[in-house]
Order: C-alpha cells, then sequence, then structure tokens
C-alpha cells in the first residue's frame, strides 16, 4: 500500500507555525527562569517582539500558553525515546531521557516542573494534548523500568513509580546549577555526574 504524503503547508500556515514555536520557545526560557506565576503574557510578547494583541491570536491566556509549552516539551521526549535503538539495553535508553532533560535544563530551556501546588497544575489537567503526551511518555518510561528490574540493572524493590518520578524530577534539578555556578565541572561533566547520582547512586562502588 503506496501511502500518501502529508500536504504541504502553505505559506501562510508555515508562517504561522514559525510564529507560535517561537513563542513556545519564549515561554520555555521564561518558564525555566521565572515559574508559571511570575511569567506574564507582556514578557512573552515582547520577548517574541509582537504585540500583545498579536500573542491572544494564537493563545487565549497564560495558562493555554503554559501548557502547549509543557506538551511541546513531552512531544520531544517522546521523538527522542522513540528514535533510540531496540538494541539499547533499558537502562541505557532511561539514562538518554535524563540526559536529554538535564541537558535542556542547563541550556535554559526546560520549563520548572509543575508541582501539585503550582497554579498551572490545573490548567494542565485540563489540557487533553497534554495528558495524552504524558500517559504516552509515562507508559513508555514505565516499560524501560520494569525491563530494567527484570534485568537486575535497576533494584527490584524499588516501586516503580519512585523510579519514574526521580526520572521527572531530573528535569528540574537544582543540583545542575549550582554545579554549573560553581564552575569546576563542564556542562557535559555535569550531566554525567547527575546521571551517575540517579542510576548508580553515592555509595562507594566495590
Amino acid at each position: 500500500m503506496i501511502e500518501t504524503p502529508p500536504a504541504k503547508l502553505s505559506f501562510k500556515k508555515q508562517q504561522l507555525q514559525f510564529r507560535e514555536n517561537a513563542i513556545l520557545d519564549a515561554v520555555n526560557r521564561l518558564l525555566a527562569q521565572k515559574g508559571f506565576d511570575l511569567m506574564t503574557m507582556d514578557e512573552v510578547a515582547a520577548d517574541v517582539g509582537i504585540a500583545k494583541a498579536s500573542l491572544y491570536k494564537h493563545f487565549e491566556s497564560k495558562e493555554q500558553l503554559a501548557a502547549a509549552s509543557m506538551t511541546r516539551l513531552l512531544e520531544s521526549a517522546i521523538a527522542l525515546a522513540a528514535a533510540l535503538s531496540d538494541q539499547q539495553p533499558p537502562l541505557d535508553k532511561l539514562k538518554a531521557v535524563v540526559r536529554w532533560a538535564v541537558t535542556e535544563h542547563l541550556g535554559g530551556t526546560m520549563p520548572l516542573l509543575p508541582s501539585t501546588r503550582s497554579s498551572i497544575q490545573q490548567a494542565l489537567m485540563g489540557y487533553p494534548p497534554y495528558i495524552e503526551r504524558l500517559s504516552t511518555l509515562t507508559e513508555q518510561l514505565g516499560e524501560w523500568i520494569e525491563q530494567a528490574q527484570a534485568q537486575g540493572a535497576l533494584a527490584a524493590s524499588l516501586p516503580g513509580e519512585v523510579i519514574l518520578y526521580t526520572i521527572f524530577a531530573r528535569s528540574c534539578d537544582p543540583v545542575a546549577d549550582f554545579l554549573k555556578m560553581g564552575g569546576a565541572f563542564s556542562e557535559e561533566d555535569i550531566v554525567d555526574l547527575v546521571i551517575h547520582t540517579t542510576f548508580e547512586g553515592m555509595t562507594r562502588q566495590s
């Protein structure tokens, strides 16, 4: 069966998509720097270089902006996971996801992880695309965690959700920021150190 190639976007739609990507890039940076509560629509518009009225033509509220930004972030993580080789051990796949997340965090493009006390949490829970992508990524990571535990690469005594949430938390780990501010390590070293402490811990190796 011959698949029909996707229809090419019109020039106008390409422009709109380009602008929306620029808006979400700005939102990612501001969410990483300030968090949701302190970010304003005025700041987003100024960062992109457009009028606030133009911003509202793309996104009707700050909540929708943040939800779209977090959804795109999950899509990037899902794409990364899908691109990993089937031949890689599950533990290496989990490490690859953490490597990507910490690298994004150090680059200032990883939004702060929304907590249960964050005012953005309700907006995210009411945004179906976010819930769908989060479920997809969670299922994939959960599968790898189970496989790694079955292989003895991760402690079988640990509940899977503890490992899962620890992996998610690495996306906004302040340890990486402190090490970067200290200046003693390169960003590559910091990523390696965070991965090591996440999966190998801090106990003396025999």
